[in-house]
């Protein structure tokens, strides 16, 4: 019932969005541009209450949840000091998930990278920055995972193994020489998978593996997130989170833990910061101070883009990552074959930590390390980046200036 509420309230407030914006338009086109001067003149003329009134109108229509996947809008990139047009093509689809490729309109020859994206409650342009780094020394792919509301019931579950599936996939598609990065939770299933490669001798495991801010092992530091997810037994979490898709949509009576519930506790968390941020973004607005609105406006179209989980890969990763350690203690499985991380031997191990995670603290990512023992020492390789936070380890200028250059570093000592 929670979904269609929520639904049946998106409807309603639909057309109050739509008018707000137009008002919103239709104000911002009749006023003078640029930074107001609160000159008496403009004061009596009520220039400030216009100014007031479509800036109001264009925060509430902001204020909105979408389920529909930003564009990544990178269409050029630098790489080896020339301009490269960046097209986006789907390199392979199933119903979960595009195997996303940016592919520059020039032949460089740059080392594969895939690059794997959460499915935590938003879309893969969450990386865009990432990516955009990335592009500069690789050929990079990502992981586009599809919004399981979207998705007919027809396709079947979609658990871990699955995604774990999905992953061994790409990279057998993509072919030999490839690299595999993830980004936070899916660390744990990229592990897996470069495991389970290995103990195929499959010809397309990566040759490096690089894990970034990711639960390898949540007994580590624990942290507010790892808490809560050992504070409740696992019924608590399938009869609370669990939701079922209402109708008229694609995915009608799928089960999923909805991104707008996810989007729900990340707000919560810092609500107070969230309301300032708004309120700063309508007096920049008001003054004509767009360009320091702008950023605020970028992350919050990001931020209010959600995407549901299937509920099988929700809950199955709150079970065996957050509350059973699987990984850690040996005992995590696929599809009845038990995952053996220290089978890899042919691939490079690089780990990344931020001294100020508080999502994913110091120490749970680089415990890969420990698990890996076949792996040659002088192909192991760990980092703790000083003075940044969960998204800082793959985003802004700690990541594009300090991180960065040592992971394409790893990359490209191992691309021979």
């Amino acid at each position: 019932m929670l979904y269609s509420t929520y639904q049946a309230q998106q409807n309603v407030l639909e057309p109050w969005r739509v008018m707000a914006q137009g008002m919103s338009e239709w104000l911002h086109h009749v006023l003078p541009e640029g930074p107001t001067q609160n000159s008496v003149a403009e004061m009596a003329a009520g220039g400030l209450m216009v100014r007031s009134l479509a800036a109001a109108s264009e925060v509430v229509a902001r204020m909105r949840v979408t389920h529909a996947r930003p564009a990544f809008n990178l269409p050029t990139v630098m790489s080896q000091g020339m301009e490269c047009g960046i097209v986006e093509e789907a390199a392979m689809v199933t119903p979960f998930a595009t195997l996303l490729h940016f592919k520059k309109d020039r032949d460089l020859d740059q080392p594969r990278v895939l690059l794997v994206a959460p499915m935590s409650g938003h879309f893969a342009t969450l990386l865009r920055d990432t990516v955009k780094t990335l592009l500069q020394d690789h050929d990079v792919y990502i992981t586009d995972w599809h919004n399981a509301r979207d998705v007919p019931l027809r396709h079947g579950r979609f658990g871990l193994d699955e995604y774990t599936e999905h992953l061994i996939k790409f990279l057998d598609r993509m072919g030999p020489g490839s690299h595999l990065m993830a980004i936070c939770q899916p660390c744990v299933a990229s592990l897996a998978a470069a495991s389970l490669m290995a103990q195929d001798a499959h010809p397309a495991q990566p040759r490096s593996l690089t894990l970034m801010a990711g639960p390898i092992d949540c007994r580590v530091n624990p942290t507010a997130v790892n808490e809560l997810a050992i504070s409740k037994p696992m019924s608590w979490f399938e009869s609370k989170m669990i939701h079922t898709v209402p109708l008229g949509q694609k995915g009608a009576f799928r089960k999923v833990y909805p991104g707008f519930v996810q989007l729900s506790a990340f707000l919560s968390m810092n609500m107070g910061r969230h309301i300032k941020a708004f309120q700063d973004m309508q007096q920049f607005i008001t003054l004509g101070e767009h360009e320091k609105a702008a950023h605020t406006k970028a992350f919050y179209e990001e931020y209010f883009a959600v995407s549901d989980l299937p509920a099988e890969f929700y809950l199955e990763t709150v079970r065996a990552v957050f509350q059973d350690y699987d990984l850690p203690r040996g005992e995590l499985m696929y599809r009845g074959i038990k995952v053996e991380p220290q089978a890899i031997r042919r691939t490079a191990l690089f780990t990344v930590e931020g001294e100020r995670d508080d999502i994913c603290a110091v120490g749970q990512t680089v415990a890969a390390q420990d698990l890996c023992t076949s792996v040659r020492p002088y192909w192991r390789t760990q980092h703790v980046q000083t003075g940044v936070g969960h998204y800082g380890v793959f985003s802004g200028r700690r990541w594009q200036n300090e991180i960065y250059p040592r992971v394409r570093d790893v990359i490209h000592q191992t691309a021979v």
